[in-house]
């Protein structure tokens, strides 16, 4: 992960009101001029008495009358009580933790009085975080399955519930794609069955690949067909063979479950999807010295 440009104490000294807060936001949210949220109309008209508000005109938006917004309509700053001071403070912790950071320790950080108000933050951030125009993946590419959820042993016997039978019984089903040294795109998954896997890999990835690796599950037998498919034999204790192998995911397999493990303790499978969005887009951004300014200018 790239070094980021500010430390947390730099940060907020460059954020020290939220008049500097909302300048950022404006800038980022819109770097070639505010347009209307809610019809994109680049002619608007800023309210002098009101800083950081603005009037759209359109004849099929605001009309006569005028359509009022400001720099944090329709985002996810709007309609909450805490400052974009906060907020920011709370970004920047997230994208800066390699394996995340509980909603427990931002509470503390930003001294909440109520945990549920940070766990909310938290998941409004995620949301912003999905990657909407991620383009195809290219290059070298694996594909692969894990399943996320501990054992049912490990259960209370009042929840243990039984779905199945195996070692992925219990557990929610997660497919990816990495391409080395490129970006990497993950969803949830009801079954890993062909069809499924198959839809996945002609979303997400490009027929010009000059490689699609995977191991031997029968689900990604019919690849072949339309792609450059290799595969290696787990059951056959064989890893890597030349340049085929799905090293570059299980690392980052890895990485997504030690987070779940060691900082969340428990994902629930209706909320899997947001954490998949942060740590997809932390590895996406890897690179990126100005992290921060990306999450702000997608809220």
């Amino acid at each position: 992960m790239a070094k980021p440009t500010l430390t947390l104490a730099a940060l907020m000294a460059q954020f020290k009101d939220e008049d500097s807060c909302k300048a950022y936001l404006r800038d980022q949210r819109w770097p070639d001029g505010v347009r209307c949220p809610r019809c994109q109309n680049e002619k608007v008209f800023e309210l002098k008495k009101r800083p950081f508000n603005w009037v759209c005109k359109a004849k099929d938006c605001g009309g006569r009358n005028g359509y009022r917004f400001s720099v944090i309509t329709r985002s996810i700053f709007e309609n909450t009580n805490y400052p974009l001071r906060t907020w920011f403070q709370v970004i920047y912790l997230m994208m800066t933790s390699k394996k995340g950071i509980s909603a427990l320790q931002i509470q503390r950080i930003i001294g909440s009085s109520s945990y549920e108000t940070a766990w909310y933050m938290c998941h409004r951030i995620r949301a912003a975080l999905k990657d909407k125009d991620i383009a195809k993946l290219l290059g070298e590419v694996e594909v692969d399955e894990t399943y996320i959820g501990g054992k049912i042993k490990n259960k209370p016997l009042s929840k243990r519930k039984y779905y199945g039978t195996g070692p992925t019984a219990n557990k929610v089903g997660v497919v990816g794609a990495i391409a080395r040294k490129g970006n990497v795109i993950c969803q949830v998954i009801e079954r890993a069955d062909g069809m499924t896997l198959q839809q996945f890999v002609r979303q997400t990835v490009s027929e010009r690949v000059s490689l699609l690796a995977t191991d031997e599950w029968h689900g990604y037998t019919k690849l072949k067909d339309k792609y450059p498919h290799e595969t290696v034999s787990h059951f056959k204790n064989e890893y890597v063979r030349g340049n085929v192998h799905t090293a570059n995911l299980d690392s980052f397999w890895s990485l997504l479950k030690r987070g779940v493990i060691g900082t969340f303790h428990k994902v629930s499978k209706d909320y899997l999807p947001l954490y998949l969005n942060e740590f997809s887009f932390r590895h996406n951004h890897r690179d990126n010295p100005d992290i921060f300014g990306a999450v702000v200018a997608g809220c």
